[in-house]
């Protein structure tokens, strides 16, 4: 089996009338083929499907595509949706109910979602021959998880997902993780992050995809597995001037028919006027060098610094949210936006870099 699982993938004013319309030629262009020679698809859907206006309180975007997009993305070639993200609760439990709704009537299957954490706590499950394959979706805590009264999406927890691992690959033969987290614009994990995606692996993962930060990062083999730590914008076009929203890498793992483990790939994809094509050969080669450059710096440590410079360009932000929150100000809004912060864990990861006790210096 062949399994194909790409990033963030969310229809916008420069590819919506495309996805409405199911223009999957110039969505996807010289992609196609490589989902056709898929046996499985997973697109991680970054926004709610939705006629609603429902928007919920946020900071940041409220995300929502044409209702049209499930069948456009099932005509593409996908064949499942990664739901475990922090823009599908966008338009409130109606949106997400639509978007659910939607997916299914398309014939496309949702993962990482549920009526409630407890139920947004299910895998996918595949079969690769004689052997299954698990996806365990999760998200940081962002607005969108699950509550325990509430549907949303799976939210990660430090000893809940970890036992979710552990016991997956005790009842199914491989385990991979899509992580929705880590900081946003950065091409370096936290040690958090690290450690978290490492504990995984022991645990029982055979890969750890982590999205959200919508740039290409780095990985890392820890025990013999892929770690990728970031892998940028699959589908998200015209969102940001930045030339590196526009590049992302589809993983491609193909599973042996002897039933003895698995090839991973990265296959570099880049962002064009009306959708995203493969990226030649010069791009390609660009885009891996300088990859395999901050790959180096995982094995010899100096990435460290990498984290430390980006949480040091990010200082005044963090540090008026709290002040904003304990120095009198009355506004709720300002006060709520340290709340936001401390509630996800790849802005709490900020935090502790930026504010460091004597015991670490």
């Amino acid at each position: 089996m062949r399994l194909i699982i790409c990033s963030d993938t969310v229809p916008t004013e420069a590819s919506e009338r495309a996805f409405r319309e199911g223009d999957v030629q110039a969505l996807f262009s010289d992609v196609l083929p490589v989902f056709q020679g898929a046996d499985r698809v997973l697109v991680n859907l970054e926004c709610a499907l939705t006629d609603t206006n429902g928007a919920i309180m946020k900071f940041g975007p409220n995300l929502k595509g044409p209702i049209e997009s499930a069948k456009t993305l099932k005509k593409a070639g996908v064949t499942d949706c990664g739901l475990s993200n922090n823009h599908v609760y966008d338009f409130n439990t109606e949106g997400l109910r639509d978007t659910i709704r939607l997916i299914k009537e398309a014939g496309l299957n949702a993962t990482g979602v549920g009526k409630n954490e407890k139920d947004s706590r299910k895998p996918l499950v595949m079969q690769a021959g004689d052997k299954t394959v698990a996806v365990i979706a999760v998200c940081e805590h962002e607005y969108s998880y699950a509550l325990e009264n509430r549907s949303g999406s799976r939210p990660f927890d430090p000893f809940e997902t970890l036992t979710d691992v552990y016991d997956a690959k005790r009842k199914y033969d491989y385990v991979v993780v899509t992580y929705h987290g880590g900081k946003e614009h950065c091409r370096y994990p936290s040690p958090r992050l690290m450690r978290a995606c490492r504990a995984m692996v022991h645990l029982g993962a055979d890969a750890v995809l982590c999205q959200h930060s919508h740039i290409i990062g780095c990985m890392e083999y820890y025990e013999g597995k892929p770690i990728v730590y970031g892998t940028g914008n699959f589908h998200f076009l015209e969102y940001s001037d930045e030339p590196s929203w526009n590049e992302g890498l589809m993983a491609a793992l193909d599973f042996k028919e002897n039933g003895e483990g698995f090839s991973f790939e990265l296959i570099p994809v880049v962002s064009t006027d009306t959708g995203i094509r493969l990226a030649g050969a010069l791009e390609k080669q660009v885009i891996m060098e300088d990859m395999e450059k901050r790959n180096q710096s995982l094995a010899d440590g100096t990435w460290i610094d990498g984290w430390r410079d980006f949480c040091k360009s990010v200082q005044k932000l963090y540090e008026d949210s709290v002040y904003n929150c304990i120095g009198g100000e009355t506004d709720p809004r300002l006060r709520q936006h340290f709340a936001h912060y401390l509630d996800c864990e790849a802005h709490t990861d900020v935090y502790r870099e930026l504010f460091r006790t004597w015991h670490l210096d």
